[in-house]
């Protein structure tokens, strides 16, 4: 397998600034540095978004869109429970056993029903626009694990998720803990991703999928770790990779150099 260097940087965000007295650290060109430094294998692409909960500093590399394969069943979830809350009742005992197999197991069916639930494409939109992603398209039909999203949008889902959005959420407390309760309970062999940047604590919820027009890979990533102390929220994207392990090692890689760079510089 020929293995490459990630091209050049490619930040999506202006430059994210940190609160230092030397003039600002430029986290996105730190991340393209890092992520650079890691070996990709030709024809796969990876992109990954980090933000420091208690310092607010975040950074981005790449711009482009993936297929988000089961990373977006926390999106739907959100959305229905934003319905939820708007119809101003709680999940039925069916919704509850949807929700919890969807996120703990990646149920598939369980996604397919909670998908119909929310209005398909057309209902993630409408919560989407919400909860301020611009970058996410739901799959067409049925196809909610083609929806196509970006690091950027996925790290916004986080904030709503984690509740330390600059606008705050559009998640109320109640339905912000029972998502991230259940990104906190995920099955034995779905624990891997962005917990390697953070093994103890963390949240998450991760996607795999192979194409069966290429036989390649999409293999995603996205959660909320805690590194010495601090709680990082970090979504890392990938696709074209030749299996599923390879694809893993990738997001881990990643997920562990995104954090790098967040890590405050010490006095």
């Amino acid at each position: 397998m020929e293995a490459v260097t990630v091209p050049g940087p490619t930040p999506a965000g202006g430059g994210a600034k940190d609160g230092s007295g030397d003039g600002g650290t430029d986290r996105d060109a730190l991340l393209a540095e890092a992520v650079g430094d890691i070996a990709v294998e030709a024809g796969a692409r990876v992109s990954v978004a980090v933000l420091d909960t208690d310092s607010g500093d975040s950074a981005v590399y790449g711009r482009e869109a993936f297929d988000t394969a089961s990373i977006v069943k926390v999106d739907i979830l959100a959305a229905l429970l934003l319905r939820v809350q708007d119809a101003g009742r709680g999940l039925t005992r069916r919704e509850r056993t949807y929700a919890e197999a969807m996120i703990r197991d990646s149920d598939n069916a369980s996604a397919t029903a909670l998908w119909k639930a929310i209005g398909g494409a057309r209902g993630l939109a409408e919560a989407n626009g919400r909860f301020g992603l611009t970058g996410t398209e739901g799959g067409d039909g049925p196809l909610w694990g083609l929806t196509r999203t970006t690091a950027a949008d996925q790290l916004v889902l986080l904030r709503q998720v984690f509740g330390d959005g600059p606008d705050g959420s559009a998640l109320d407390e109640g339905s912000r803990e029972y998502l991230r309760g259940l990104m906190r309970d995920i099955a034995a062999g779905q624990d891997w991703g962005v917990s390697a940047a953070g093994p103890v604590g963390f949240a998450l919820k991760n996607g795999w999928l192979p194409r069966s027009t290429t036989g390649l890979w999409d293999v995603n990533s996205i959660g909320r770790v805690v590194v010495d102390g601090r709680a990082r929220l970090v979504a890392v994207l990938s696709d074209g990779n030749s299996t599923m392990a390879g694809g893993i090692a990738l997001v881990e890689a990643v997920a562990k150099a995104a954090v790098s760079v967040s890590v405050p510089a010490k006095a």
